[in-house]
């Protein structure tokens, strides 16, 4: 069965770093679109980036751009999402899911929570 598990939230300081990672299993990760989806507390969900199946296009939400870089290694199976300049309005349940976006987007993990604060 497909299994999608973030890991490397945490709490960190306004202009910190994070590097999240999502471990898939049960399908050919190699061959599908993945995506970062956050959720903050008390807000809805908001796309914040994707990558197609090769790792060589990537989109990122307006709210990210710049700060953010998603990447893969189909060799590992493993989905990242480095996050720098953090702020505390990226404080939010980070979630990864499998998909297009423009698709739809069928599996999700369970989420890693990111909490920036000082």
């Amino acid at each position: 069965q497909v299994q999608l598990v973030e890991s490397g939230g945490g709490l960190v300081q306004p202009g910190g770093s994070l590097r999240l990672s999502c471990a898939a299993s049960g399908f050919t990760f190699s061959s599908y679109w993945m995506n970062w989806v956050r959720q903050a507390p008390g807000k809805g969900l908001e796309w914040v980036s994707a990558i197609n199946s090769g790792g060589g296009s990537t989109y990122y939400a307006d709210s990210v751009k710049g700060r953010f870089t998603i990447s893969r290694d189909n060799a590992k199976n493993t989905l990242y999402l480095q996050m720098n300049s953090l702020k505390p309005e990226d404080t939010a349940v980070y979630y990864c899911a499998k998909g297009s976006p423009w698709d739809g987007m069928d599996y999700w993990g369970k989420g890693t929570l990111v909490t920036v604060s000082s």
